[in-house]
């Protein structure tokens, strides 16, 4: 590896920013409406990765990041909560719920390269003091261990005085130190609090012995998560925004993608599929507090990228800013369950809500407000692609990112860059490329066989720096042998090349193998099992073998 020296060039920064559930075209650089001119302003400068993938759901996909390799590998095969402490996958290795010792996490590989390593927000791959960041390779960290909580940290206490949502609201850790929430300041709201902490972690460093070592920073937000809230001023700036409903907000985000050269002009969306009312057979009441509901989202994601203009002011006042790979995405497809109908957990959440919140329509988007937009607002978001978080169809797995290295890419997007937008690669990736390709810029080698004296998996992801530094990205990441594959509750897909093959159970699928064309297909409309049957034969007997590699229990 590199040396920190006087004679060695200066090793990079990195910054990784994760938004929670961000829809595909939320942003303006993809396509929305929303205010975002500091990642508008990545994008201009940097390059636009629309072939990104990432897992169907939140903690697999840090898992995945975190680690080079499979969730399945990494220890997140299944979501924590998902089965209860009975299901039979509960003993399986890859299946432990936490980040685990058969990989070798980022930040502890780049903390033993002299990196120092930081991070404030969201965790979600461990909930105990020896699972925390700090245990993991970061030297400062503060961190929301569970998946989600109020954005204000409202909590509502029992008459015993039990918190209503327990553990999964208010489980916090500075370091290896527990936070209560009672000590956070009273303008406490999670994207700023996290900003804010990031920025403290950064300005430590440079007064202290860390001054001269680069850094990795980890900023990872729980906006735009539900609940959805957001401060009163900015939710304002979209009154009347979407009162003409999700279906008009849907073609509008499409045109957009179209002009800016994301979609080809001849794209299929898929059709909208949900169980909730449509726009037009709403009533005029239903009508207000379902545009006000994407007030609010809208509002969350505005406000989490003043936060990220936040980061970039200090890093150019510090002078690092030339100096550090920035990535931003959004860990998976928008979400569009409707809560209170999740299994095990949605009627707990219901009834809690009911009893302990003020969901009336002026209240919306305060701390003591609980609420969601649902599953048309969300494929407004996600179109072309088929359906929304928590599905393997690219709805749930196709995300935005945006990559900002002039270091690296200067020279290499002319050819495909649009006037004024910056550059568009659509080369398949996916999350688990992230962690070799910051060891590539590091000069860091992948660690072999162990690590910190455990035993450790092959990194599974490819390094991104041929690529983007190839004359208009034409060296792949990915070539077309790369079979690449996904499962969360059963819901099975596995891709090559330009085919994918989508597994969705009963009843929110026709519980058989189905066939897609995505060069042609985005929307994975036209199922060609039937008349390609040799390649989706193919593709499930790779399934099997990734079944099989993988630990995937089904």
């Amino acid at each position: 590896m590199t040396q920190n020296n006087d004679t060695a060039p200066k090793r990079p920064n990195f910054l990784v920013i994760v938004a929670d559930d961000l829809g595909w075209s939320d942003v303006g650089a993809f396509g929305g409406e929303i205010n975002t001119p500091n990642l508008d302003r990545l994008a201009k400068g940097g390059v636009r990765l629309t072939g990104f993938h990432t897992a169907s759901m939140c903690s697999p996909t840090r898992a995945m990041l975190l680690s080079g390799t499979d969730n399945h590998i990494a220890g997140l095969g299944q979501m924590e909560f998902w089965g209860g402490a009975s299901a039979p996958w509960k003993k399986r290795p890859g299946y432990e719920g936490y980040l685990n010792e058969r990989v070798a996490a980022l930040p502890e590989i780049l903390q033993d390269a002299r990196y120092y390593t930081t991070m404030a927000g969201k965790w979600h791959l461990g909930l105990t003091e020896d699972r925390t960041p700090h245990a993991r390779g970061f030297d400062r960290s503060f961190a929301l261990l569970p998946g989600g909580a109020n954005h204000y940290a409202y909590e509502p206490t029992h008459p015993d005085g039990r918190r209503v949502f327990s553990h999964w609201a208010s489980l916090y850790y500075e370091d290896q130190q527990r936070v209560d929430v009672k000590s956070f300041p009273e303008d406490y709201y999670s994207s700023d609090y996290f900003t804010t902490k990031l920025i403290q972690f950064l300005d430590e460093q440079k007064s202290g012995s860390r001054a001269g070592d680069p850094f990795f920073a980890y900023l990872a937000f729980t906006a735009p998560h539900w609940p959805l809230q957001a401060p009163q001023d900015v939710i304002r700036k979209y009154d009347g925004v979407y009162d003409n409903g999700p279906d008009v907000l849907r073609e509008k985000r499409l045109q957009n993608q179209i002009r800016l050269g994301l979609l080809p002009e001849n794209v299929e969306p898929h059709p909208v599929v949900a169980e909730t009312k449509d726009w037009p057979s709403m009533d005029p009441e239903e009508k207000k507090w379902s545009a006000k509901t994407m007030e609010v989202y809208a509002a969350m994601v505005e406000r989490l990228d003043w936060n990220v203009g936040r980061v970039l002011d200090h890093l150019e006042a510090s002078g690092e800013l030339d100096n550090t790979f920035i990535l931003f995405m959004s860990d998976n497809g928008a979400e569009g369950a409707i809560i209170e109908a999740i299994p095990m957990t949605g009627d707990v959440i219901k009834t809690s809500i009911n009893k302990h919140y003020n969901n009336s329509l002026d209240n919306l988007g305060n701390g003591d407000s609980f609420i969601w937009y649902g599953p048309r607002w969300a494929q407004a978001s996600t179109a072309p692609s088929a359906m929304h978080k928590g599905y393997v169809t690219e709805g749930g797995i196709r995300c935005p990112a945006i990559v900002h290295y002039p270091l690296l890419t200067q020279d290499s997007t002319s050819p495909i860059s649009f006037p004024n937008e910056g550059a568009i690669s659509p080369a398949f990736t996916t999350v688990m490329d992230i962690l070799p390709t910051i060891l590539s810029l590091a000069s860091v080698s992948l660690p072999k066989d162990t690590f910190r004296s455990h035993q450790i998996v092959p990194v599974t992801g490819k390094s991104w720096v041929t690529h983007l530094s190839s004359s208009g990205f034409s060296v792949a990441v990915h070539d077309e042998s790369t079979v690449i594959g996904w499962e969360l509750f059963f819901h099975q897909a596995i891709r090559k090349g330009r085919y994918k093959a989508i597994f969705t159970p009963a009843p929110k699928g026709p519980e058989k193998w189905q066939l897609f064309d995505l060069e042609t297909d985005m929307g994975e409309i036209h199922d060609l099992a039937d008349e390609k049957p040799d390649i989706l034969e193919e593709l499930v007997r790779y399934w099997v073998a990734y079944v099989s590699e993988f630990g995937v229990f089904l």
